[in-house]
């Protein structure tokens, strides 16, 4: 039985997945159920009392040290090659740099293969995903994405429409550098353009949900104050780019991506796909300005501590793949120079990632009540019909769920988690500093991503089964009566 509160949440061609370093086991399968309510929030603080590379090559590390100690001096050389250039200057200049140049070459080679989709093994599970009616609000997102068509110039429409299936959905990314310039970047608009996007957002998630993601866009623009580099780190240093023709039965979508924040919403009659997602914020909190007690991923935190924490040791030490979170004992691979221990990052869209850990059959009915609480403060951006579709479809698959942990469970202790089943996968890593000084990870630099494994990533399954059924014999986004927008994309990649 399923006891949600609801309230509080508010053909391509099959790719041959790539397979990382990572230690293998077979897919395995197991055990039993159980739910409580799920949360999401982003917490408005009185006091922020804790905060807690690319370059970070000044400070020392605290786990518990405040954000502010970590700060750049201003006059840094971190800094002040930089102040001045807009994003695209900036994103020039950032691929001059070993670390960042030396991501964009393998993203090239990943993004060059076809889309297959996260599994456990190399091999997609068959019928996990079913078109249905789950309640989505369809009438309003496609009044909302008609007015944003409208809010737009000649110009405009024509750089931010692409074809339902085209590759431009894959190109999202997460780091402040800009490198593939895709559709519009909502701060070169004027201000009825990105009013009109920002509503086809909120229309979008619940309302928890886009609190949540403009709170992201409110911390990345706080950094870009501390470290005053505005032009390059601001609340609209986002690319939006729209695919398909909105309309009430068929397929079509959306995606924004940039700094610390990156939405992909697929969207087939009343039914929605959100993911991939890629929810940061460096630091998580804000202590001064109109936002000061701003506090994100407080939620996917605390919880996911706590439910660590009440394991019998015996069952935490399984859990427990790598006791440090730069553990000697990593393989080759395991460590990304900037998504770090999370493997569901931008471009890994294909990634085979073994279960590991423990199977969530041997929690207790209150540990799985939390670890669900935990999938509820992940997903809480569905709005409430899908958001309850997705946590049914989670809980149906709690048997065949795995948690996996890296680093200490202690109160300050760091840390990387990851709860993955087939038809879900979310993972909540801490980071070192990539504009503050820490060369370690600290509490206040988080990283939070979600997937939908087994190849329904940007609703590809879904659409692949639309167009077997109302198209047969024709690929996805070049039916007759669809957008067939030809892809635009000049990959700097």
């Amino acid at each position: 039985m399923m006891l949600v509160n609801l309230a509080c949440l508010h053909d391509e061609p099959a790719a041959r997945p790539h397979r990382y370093a990572l230690p293998r086991q077979p897919c395995v399968r197991t055990i039993s159920v159980l739910r409580g309510p799920s949360v999401c929030r982003t917490h408005r603080v009185a006091a922020i009392n804790q905060p807690n590379r690319f370059y970070a090559e000044e400070g020392t590390l605290g786990n518990r040290a405040e954000f502010r100690d970590l700060l750049f001096p201003i006059d840094s050389p971190r800094l002040t090659p930089f102040r001045g250039l807009d994003a695209r200057a900036y994103g020039m200049e950032a691929l001059k740099h070993p670390m960042p140049a030396g991501m964009v070459v393998p993203w090239r080679k990943l993004f060059a293969e076809p889309y297959y989709g996260i599994t456990c093994d190399g091999n997609k599970e068959p019928n996990l995903f079913h078109i249905k009616d789950e309640g989505a609000p369809t009438e309003q997102l496609v009044a909302a994405a008609k007015q944003v068509l409208v809010a737009l110039s000649p110009r405009e429409r024509d750089s931010v429409q692409y074809s339902v299936d085209a590759q431009e959905w894959r190109v999202w990314s997460n780091p402040e550098f800009l490198f593939n310039s895709c559709g519009l970047r909502l701060e070169e608009l004027g201000s009825d353009s990105r009013l009109a996007i920002l509503r086809l957002i909120e229309t979008s998630l619940s309302p928890k949900g886009f609190e949540k993601a403009r709170d992201c866009m409110k911390t990345n623009a706080f950094l870009g104050q501390l470290c005053q580099l505005e032009t390059i780190m601001n609340e609209w240093s986002y690319n939006f780019l729209l695919f398909g023709e909105p309309s009430l039965g068929g397929p079509w979508g959306w995606n924004l991506y940039g700094h610390h924040l990156s939405l992909n919403c697929f969207v087939l009659g009343r039914q929605m796909v959100i993911s991939p997602t890629f929810m940061g914020a460096e630091p998580n909190v804000i202590d001064e300005g109109p936002n000061k007690g701003l506090q994100l991923f407080d939620i996917e935190e605390s919880v996911g501590l706590a439910l660590m924490r009440s394991l019998p040791s015996a069952l935490r030490e399984r859990a427990t793949i790598y006791k440090a979170l730069r553990d000697p004992a990593m393989p080759e691979g395991r460590l990304h120079p900037g998504d770090e221990r999370h493997l569901g990052g931008a471009f890994q869209d294909n990634r085979v990632v073994p279960y590991e850990g423990i199977p969530v059959g041997e929690f207790s009915a209150v540990q799985k009540r939390q670890l669900m609480d935990i999938v509820g403060a992940f997903i809480c951006y569905l709005p409430v019909g899908p958001l309850a579709a997705r946590l049914a479809q989670m809980e149906a698959s709690l048997d065949r769920t795995w948690w996996s942990w890296i680093g200490g469970h202690g109160e300050q202790d760091p840390f990387y988690y990851r709860i993955q089943s087939p038809v879900l996968m979310v993972e909540f890593d801490h980071h070192a500093g990539i504009w503050l000084t820490n060369q370690t990870p600290a509490k206040c630099h988080i990283h939070t991503v979600v997937r939908t494994p087994n190849g329904n990533d940007y609703g590809k399954d879904l659409l692949n089964q639309h167009y077997a059924q109302v198209h047969p014999g024709q690929l996805p986004g070049r039916a007759e009566g669809t957008v067939a927008v030809r892809s635009k994309y000049a990959p700097v990649l």
